[in-house]
């Protein structure tokens, strides 16, 4: 089949809807020119960070060895199948986060690395997802999707505010960046042009256009393109179904029977459908290339969740990560898993050469190492290539030196995006080895 060439990247389009592609490799979808008969068109490199409220067990936050023969703690087991996609990152650390207090002062500037303002005040510092989302802004449909899994909480704790504990992402010193928990909002973002609830589906809404397409496109983009379509549709009817089944977890109601309407698209009941339904449209965000940035805070630090999915439903996760017990094991597994889905999921999508995940880095951090409020060094882990930039399978250690700021971290992940910098936060020199 010949070359079908676009001027611009490539949408489906129906009354209300504009739903971005994949890469394909028959269309030229980012808008690179074409160089002979073959387009030049590159998969972009993607950036999701994956926040962890609390920290870790402290015995099994772990990695020795490299490669397909890594061992890992058992919280980072879930990610064992990418090993040799994944840089276990030991000893780096934000040095403001050891100034002011404890949980507050610690979260709310670990994407920046900036001061924090206390009593009460709201300064922080731009986080390294919206530096790269002002950047790739224009490109793409939704600049960054920053996604949640818990409210924010607007209260003090210790003299600072507790939305540094709510918010990772900050899109000026003084704005943390708005957070969406509700994952059918979070889908309207991403595919409607007006964030409503439509009478029909987006796929619906496009299937004519999605049809006139597939005739324009290679045998194996149009497997990949039905591919696409059916994970849409999936996740469509995800967001239906939990949307009946209740509001905010935690919520439980009084009677047999409730005695006002339930909202149709709330949050789900169940954590754990809700994490799957976030990391899902995570996914499809960058499948699409409807954005490039990402951000999904799985709790707050402080946080309140409960978790009766893993029958651990007596304390909420704050409290349970002051004590190494089982529990507090079992819970961080399963943070871990979200991690290993995307990274699986994202693994199984081909772009030319490379999968989305070697054309995507995914950060797992927190703002301390464990729930004694250890920020003396910060549990990182790195998951994907980078656009074939980064070398996986490799533990790398600044335990002890002197240049450890967490802050280099992200002038390196910055360079693989091609946003170069010449100083972020309190760092001046990206890390070498990344």
């Amino acid at each position: 089949m010949s070359t079908y060439r676009f001027s611009r990247r490539t949408f489906l389009r129906g009354v209300g809807v504009t739903m971005a592609l994949p890469w394909f490799e028959s269309l030229n979808v980012w808008g690179d020119e074409v160089r002979g008969s073959e387009p030049a068109s590159e998969a972009p490199v993607r950036l999701a960070v994956l926040f962890s409220g609390n920290g870790f067990h402290s015995r099994e936050w772990w990695a020795k060895g490299s490669g397909a023969t890594m061992e890992l703690g058992q919280v980072l087991t879930p990610l064992a199948e990418h090993r040799r996609k994944m840089l276990f990152i030991r000893g780096l650390y934000n040095e403001q986060a050891l100034k002011g207090n404890i949980h507050s002062s610690q979260t709310g500037n670990l994407l920046s690395g900036a001061p924090l303002a206390s009593g009460g005040e709201i300064r922080s510092g731009t986080s390294v997802d919206q530096v790269l989302a002002q950047r790739y802004g224009n490109s793409t449909k939704v600049p960054s999707l920053v996604l949640g899994c818990e409210k924010s909480n607007p209260a003090v704790h210790k003299n600072y505010s507790m939305l540094y504990s709510s918010h990772i992402s900050w899109s000026s010193p003084t704005t943390p960046t708005p957070l969406e928990i509700y994952p059918a909002l979070a889908f309207d973002r991403l595919f409607k042009d007006e964030v409503q609830r439509g009478d029909k589906s987006v796929l619906d809404a496009v299937l004519d256009d999605a049809s006139s397409l597939r005739r324009r496109i290679s045998r194996s983009d149009q497997s990949k393109l039905d591919e696409y379509l059916h994970s849409v549709r999936d996740v469509e009817q995800r967001i239906e179904g939990a949307g009946r089944k209740g509001e905010l977890q935690g919520w439980r109601p009084t009677l047999q029977k409730p005695n006002m309407p339930r909202p149709a698209d709330g949050i789900p009941q169940d954590i754990a459908e809700h994490m799957r339904l976030m990391a899902d449209i995570l996914v499809l965000g960058f499948q699409t290339d409807a954005t490039r940035i990402s951000t999904l805070k799985l709790n707050n630090d402080h946080s309140a969740l409960r978790f009766p999915n893993l029958g651990v439903d007596y304390m909420i996760h704050h409290l349970l990560s002051h004590s190494d017990t089982p529990d507090w094991l079992k819970v961080n597994q399963f943070f871990t898993e979200q991690v290993a889905y995307i990274a699986r999921r994202l693994d199984a999508i081909q772009e030319g050469p490379r999968t989305l995940l070697d054309n995507s880095m995914i950060l797992f951090c927190s703002s301390m190492l464990t729930g004694t409020h250890d920020a003396r060094q910060l549990p990182t882990v790195l998951v994907g290539g980078g656009g074939g930039r980064i070398q996986g399978g490799r533990i790398l250690d600044y335990s002890g030196k002197p240049e450890r700021q967490m802050c280099r971290l992200y002038l390196s992940m910055m360079d693989k995006m091609n946003v170069r910098l010449p100083k972020f936060g309190d760092a001046a020199s990206p890390l070498e080895e990344v």
